[in-house]
């Protein structure tokens, strides 16, 4: 399923249990020890799923621990992601030298919790939601909204090391299945660091499943990732113009103090109403984060 979403370059892995064999190198194990039994099976399936979608891009196996932040260390000059919410795990992976930055995200197909779409959304995304919701009713756009924001950001932060609030990643999704990303920091962003992504959406039976890439774009010229075609890597006309557009920067006062919910545990559409919302963390804080790392 994740492979449907994903551009050329990128391997994947994908399990919706964790019945199959998973086995841990002993770092790996170590760091989950005395976690709940659920929560060392999926993380072995998760680290599984990677080693799989590693060994397509000829590596051999090895360790996958926690760096910076939290973030899974990828091998030099990989870049990747990892995923997983209750009956689904994922893993993707890509040479840094096809792929900037790359991130995955996949949630549950239902309703944020109460509350919490005003504290990921700007005014100018829940207006846009608004309008998609009245042309496809079937999808849950807040939640999709989210998932690429949560995808957007495990982009981002492996290259930055930087937190991101959902106020700082303006994204706007289109009903053809993709998105565009424009980041505004509030603090200075490493030189070079990418701000602007492009990714693609997949809802199929009880998931949303995100991905995103990014790249350098120069002012006036195209994408700088490589690609054979009239498109690149990361979805970027050769002219700049991130498919449908460029959203406006909005920092709305629903914005004014979001906070970063993370994968390891989503939130549940069948959730009481947080107060805060109970899946919610500081602004940014990473994904595959301790206590839960993916």
């Amino acid at each position: 399923m994740i492979e449907e979403i994903l551009p050329p370059g990128v391997r994947s892995a994908e399990a919706f249990d964790d019945l199959a064999p998973a086995p841990l190198f002993p770092e790996e194990a170590a760091l989950m020890a005395g976690r709940r039994r659920r929560r060392r099976a999926q993380f072995a399936t998760a680290r599984a799923c990677a080693r799989r979608a590693l060994a397509e891009l000829g590596l051999a196996p090895a360790p996958l621990l926690p760096g910076t932040g939290g973030a899974p260390q990828w091998p030099e000059g990989v870049v990747g992601s990892i995923t997983h919410c209750d009956g689904y795990r994922a893993a993707v992976a890509a040479r840094a030298a096809d792929v900037a930055a790359l991130g995955i995200d996949a949630e549950p197909a239902g309703p944020l919790p109460r509350g919490v779409l005003g504290l990921i959304a700007s005014t100018t995304e829940r207006a846009a939601l608004d309008r998609l919701a009245a042309e496809r009713p079937e999808v849950c756009w807040d939640r999709l909204l989210f998932s690429a924001k949560e995808a957007v950001y495990k982009a981002w932060f492996p290259a930055t090391e930087r937190w991101l609030g959902f106020a700082e990643a303006e994204v706007r999704l289109t009903p053809a299945g993709t998105f565009t990303a424009t980041l505004d920091p509030s603090a200075p962003p490493p030189r070079g660091a990418t701000l602007r992504f492009a990714g693609r959406w997949l809802v199929r039976g009880d998931l949303v499943v995100t991905s995103a890439v990014g790249c350098v774009v120069p002012p006036g010229r195209g994408c700088g990732c490589p690609s054979p075609g009239p498109v690149s890597v990361c979805g970027l006309s050769p002219g700049g113009a991130p498919g449908p557009g460029t959203a406006v920067r909005d920092r709305g006062p629903a914005t004014a103090s979001p906070a970063h919910l993370t994968d390891p545990e989503p939130p549940s559409a069948s959730a009481p109403p947080p107060a805060p919302p109970a899946p919610l963390r500081p602004a940014g804080t990473p994904p595959d984060s301790p206590p839960a790392p993916a």
